[in-house]
């Protein structure tokens, strides 16, 4: 998949479909709509599979793909074109830009908070801030050793120390770390949340504001 593409839709007229046949096409998202607005560049989409708003006028969505691991997962099969649409340019002024970011975007996900819809997503995408990763760090013991060792926390302390730091539980003391940020282990890495998730778009509205 494309760097500048987040994710893929293949978009499916409706009526047709409940007529035995399938007729849809591949979309990219974000959508790229040169020299058109969103709105025209998505009804000359819909017109290709023939939902011209006549004889047929409603579409669903019959598959999805992306390469980042967990996020179609969380779209249905009626999702709004313009939310999909902000939510792929959300990601995508830091994934493009920044390959990591997939990585934390993925245990952002996993993590598991405002992901119950394409809106609570591009909320959760608004909040990249308040979430610490760190990355490649799969356990207890392997938190508590960056905490302890390599976070500049207890600098003085452990050069006094010297080989008394290998009696040290990492283990333990990286559980005690991950309970108390309520913190989780992914694939990616570890995650905890360190503020409040902010609700930037209350409704569908507030998107199709973005585009007028």
């Amino acid at each position: 998949m494309k760097n500048d593409v987040i994710f893929r839709a293949f978009i499916t007229n409706l009526g047709i479909y409940n007529e035995g046949r399938l007729v849809g096409e591949w979309v990219d998202f974000p959508i790229q709509h040169d020299g058109l607005t969103l709105q025209e560049s998505i009804e000359k989409i819909l017109c290709r599979i023939g939902v011209d708003g006549k004889q047929y006028e409603e579409y669903f969505i019959t598959d999805y793909d992306s390469e980042i691991a967990g996020l179609t997962e969380n779209f249905g099969e009626y999702e709004n074109l313009f939310l999909l649409q902000a939510l792929a340019c959300k990601i995508c002024l830091q994934y493009c830009d920044q390959y990591s970011y997939k990585s934390m975007l993925e245990s952002m996900l996993e993590y598991g908070e405002y992901t119950g819809s394409v809106l609570e997503l591009i909320n959760l995408v608004s909040n990249t801030e308040n979430f610490y990763f760190l990355p490649d760090v799969a356990s207890d013991y392997d938190l508590g050793y960056e905490y302890a060792e390599n976070s500049g926390m207890f600098t003085e302390v452990y050069a006094q120390m010297g080989t008394l730091r290998n009696y040290i539980d990492y283990e333990g003391y990286g559980r005690d770390i991950r309970l108390t940020e309520g913190g989780i282990h992914t694939k990616n890495g570890y995650i905890s949340l360190t503020d409040a998730i902010v609700t930037y778009y209350d409704s569908t509205e507030d998107i199709f504001e973005l585009y007028e």
